[in-house]
């Protein structure tokens, strides 16, 4: 702002002594203090103790403009001309290059001494301010980085607990008939073929009428406090392997009590792989399967991390793109590095976004009846040499057929249809299988 003529012949009087001001201002109010002429030319500098150290000893004789750098130049133009008059500037800040590389941030507001005296422009270096400032963003980034790794790890970890406790169902979309379903399907909506609740019904309608995947918070019970589940009905088209009913739509129903949060996964090995097999996320105990490298397995194939010889959990994959909800009851896995196992697969399609997934669960078979089928393949082998290859090679394929329908005896409660459906043949060829071994229910 401007002054008068009488503040104007006032401060001319101070013009002698412009350097020792410079000093002054430099020494109470400012880091930096500059003594400049008419022609913008700098004339004196005066450094506070603080300011130690600063490259402004070697701007006298240089215009000030020069001393900034090319985008904060107008502003000192602008400094200059607001002190047309005996008037004090508003503060503008500008940055001076330096030798060391990263610029000095420092904020000016200038005195012009009388109508054509020097100005005096006093500076505040604003370097501790901006490492202030640079820290407290970098906390701030921290922070969101520490809050959306804490949300990404809270997000497998609810992914990875409906894997391992989601209610299942595979429904023909034509008949709404239930094609399959896991455990805890049944625990929830009752065996298969019975009625499903009216809140399942409406779901389902809703999506075979619009072809896309409907949600809904509900109690399948009218019954006064029944608990709140979360639906999803998602359609695929489903291949059973049936060359009649290939690309026919089915619908899969996932479900879950809004009251269980499902944090428990009860010493399963559970992983979300992609479309192609890769895992995306996997809980702590499928990590231990995979002694090559437990702590590295996003990314890689599920195949490769746990062994697949005979290409049973490849072939596993395929069936539960194929059919929306696929369980082995002893599947043979590990070599390498990893060793051989047995244990109950269950593999499902997921939806995480627009990308499909799928869910699958490993539970290791007990150790003793995997050994006895061990024991007996290597005492088998002991008699290379003593027997014909197909004989060996037969009475192996007896003693593994053997092991996985006992296994199907054991995991299903009654009927054959599940057991079927479980070892993936025909009640026809489970019949056949059983009377040939001698197993029955």
């Amino acid at each position: 702002m401007a002054g008068s003529s009488s503040d104007s012949s006032d401060l001319s009087a101070l013009s002698g002594v412009a350097p020792q001001l410079a000093a002054a201002f430099a020494s109470l109010t400012g880091d930096i203090a500059l003594v400049i002429d008419a022609q913008g030319v700098i004339r004196k500098v005066a450094l506070a103790g603080s300011a130690a150290g600063h490259p402004a000893d070697e701007w006298v004789g240089q215009s000030w403009a020069e001393t900034v750098t090319g985008e904060t130049r107008r502003k000192i133009e602008l400094l200059l001309e607001e002190t047309g008059g005996a008037g004090v500037t508003r503060r503008r800040e500008v940055n001076h290059p330096s030798n060391g590389g990263a610029d000095i941030p420092v904020s000016y507001a200038a005195l012009r001494l009388g109508l054509g005296g020097p100005v005096i422009a006093v500076g505040r270096d604003l370097r501790a301010v901006a490492a202030i400032q640079q820290r407290f963003v970098e906390a701030q980034k921290e922070m969101e980085r520490d809050y959306w790794k804490l949300r990404q790890d809270a997000s497998r970890q609810r992914m990875l607990a409906q894997v391992a406790t989601d209610a299942l169902m595979v429904v023909d979309a034509a008949t709404l008939a239930v094609r399959d379903v896991n455990a805890a399907g049944e625990s929830m909506f009752g065996p298969r073929g019975a009625a499903l609740p009216l809140a399942v019904e409406e779901l389902l309608a809703k999506a075979v009428q619009s072809g896309r995947s409907q949600e809904i918070r509900t109690r399948l019970s009218p019954t006064a406090g029944a608990a709140l589940v979360d639906l999803c009905v998602t359609p695929f088209r489903a291949d059973f392997g049936d060359p009649g009913a290939q690309g026919a739509m089915h619908l899969l129903v996932r479900a879950r009590s809004v009251a269980v949060d499902g944090t428990s996964l009860d010493g399963q090995s559970v992983v979300v792989t992609d479309s192609n097999g890769s895992v995306l996320v996997a809980n702590a105990a499928f990590r231990s399967l995979c002694q090559s490298d437990p702590d590295h397995v996003e990314g890689r194939g599920l195949c490769e991390l746990l062994g697949d010889p005979q290409r049973h959990l490849a072939a596993l994959l395929v069936d539960a793109r194929r059919g929306g909800l696929v369980r082995r009851p002893a599947l043979l896995l590990g070599g390498g590095r990893v060793p051989t196992f047995e244990c109950f697969a269950q593999a499902a399609l997921m939806n995480d976004g627009d990308q499909e997934c799928i869910g699958l669960t490993l539970v290791p078979a007990s150790p003793s009846r995997t050994d006895s089928l061990r024991a007996a393949l290597l005492a088998l082998l002991d008699q290379t040499g003593e027997l014909p290859l197909p004989e060996l090679v037969r009475r192996a394929s007896e003693l593994t057929e053997r092991h996985a329908l006992e296994t199907a005896l054991r995991r299903t409660a009654d009927g054959r249809g599940d057991m079927a459906s479980l070892l993936g043949l025909s009640e026809q060829d489970l019949a056949g299988r059983l009377e040939r071994l001698g197993l029955t229910r």
